[in-house]
């Protein structure tokens, strides 16, 4: 995460990469993040105005075809019950938030497109099952997304992004996360495959 001064907008803004999520309650920033094939979810309670945001790569670690929770945020379960566990602990409340949700673009003709349309099914159905009311969306299509997150609106900004460096820079990024979960996966597998019982 980095946070810089926007002159344009007179806000710290607080900018998420890829696997991160971010939890406040502070007033007068924003909070950004720049999108291909990932999934942003925007999170806001009603009440108390806490807000998160996430960015995640995949739904979840996959073994055999089958959906594990893993403990990193890149992956989407993960990110999400993170992000809503630490919005709680500021005072948040599971039954009064409300969401917002981007991204899941098929960007540049890249091997992750297939990951984009998991994305935005697992961010749908994960929302459906936690009764999280989804006020907005805007996913899927060709293009990448740059938000920007207004906490005490729950305004969300996008600019599209087509063929250009900022979009080709967030798919690099992304291809980045692709391999180096899937080298963490086999290294996990490899480490499995040589214990030792000792008795």
């Amino acid at each position: 995460m980095k946070k810089t001064f926007n002159k344009k907008f007179n806000r710290i803004v607080y900018e998420i990469f890829a696997g991160d999520y971010f939890v406040t309650d502070e007033k007068n920033i924003m909070l950004s993040t720049l999108l291909g094939s990932c999934v942003s979810v925007c999170l806001k309670d009603k009440v108390s105005g806490i807000v998160g945001m996430n960015h995640f790569m995949l739904p979840a670690s996959v073994k055999k075809e089958e959906f594990i929770i893993s403990d990193d945020a890149r992956y989407g379960m993960y990110a999400m019950e993170k992000m809503i566990n630490d919005m709680m602990k500021l005072g948040a409340r599971r039954s009064s938030l409300r969401a917002k949700v981007f991204g899941g673009g098929e960007v540049l003709g890249t091997k992750i497109n297939s990951v984009s349309k998991s994305n935005i099914h697992f961010a749908m159905n994960y929302l459906k099952m936690e009764e999280i009311p989804v006020l907005s969306y805007d996913v899927g299509g060709k293009v990448g997304r740059k938000l920007y997150f207004v906490p005490e609106t729950f305004d969300v900004f996008i600019k599209k992004i087509g063929q250009e460096a900022r979009l080709a820079e967030a798919v690099r990024a992304e291809e980045s996360y692709l391999h180096q979960m899937k080298r963490s996966r086999a290294e996990k597998a490899t480490s499995a495959n040589n214990l030792t019982l000792f008795e």
